[in-house]
């Protein structure tokens, strides 16, 4: 089957099985490596991408309901000139990463929330992140990351 999607901001396409989910389609067939395959089941939030910009976990959509739609992976959450943007800047100061495997997801599910709630409170982030799953961090500086996220980006706005 032949898939046509918008892809991190760029238009592409690709041939792949037409039973596959999104997430073997962006790791095997696209070779975007950043979105982990974790439980396979859509528990953990590893696979978490946006999928016109709503969270959703890539293991359980269907290639196919993919198709023709804005696919965002952690590999299109980045500045213009490829760099890291602000929230994964704040995940790298607030220690926010540690093993990095549950981190794609974390944030992406901090864009999302942000997209829609700019100025979110604590509990309306641990809200957001509740379908990822990590082991490492406790959440708290997870938290951080994304509030502090939230307050800069108010603060930018303020000033432009």
């Amino acid at each position: 089957m032949k898939y046509s999607l918008l892809l991190n901001n760029q238009r592409v396409e690709v041939e792949a099985p037409g039973d596959i989910s999104l997430l073997k389609l962006l790791r095997e067939y696209l070779h975007l490596t950043g979105t982990k395959e974790g439980c396979d089941v859509g528990e953990c939030g590893a696979c978490s991408v946006l999928l016109d910009g709503k969270l959703v976990n890539s293991c359980m959509v269907l290639a196919a309901q993919a198709a023709d739609r804005e696919v965002i992976t952690i590999e299109g959450v980045c500045l213009p000139d490829g760099s890291p943007n602000d929230l994964q800047q704040a995940f790298i100061r607030y220690g926010a990463v540690q093993c990095g495997f549950c981190t794609p997801g974390m944030i992406l599910a901090g864009e999302a929330l942000l997209a829609d709630n700019p100025q979110p409170t604590r509990t309306e982030i641990r809200e957001a992140i509740a379908g990822n799953l990590c082991r490492c961090t406790g959440y708290q500086q997870i938290v951080d990351a994304i509030e502090q996220t939230s307050l800069s980006r108010k603060e930018k706005k303020g000033h432009a």
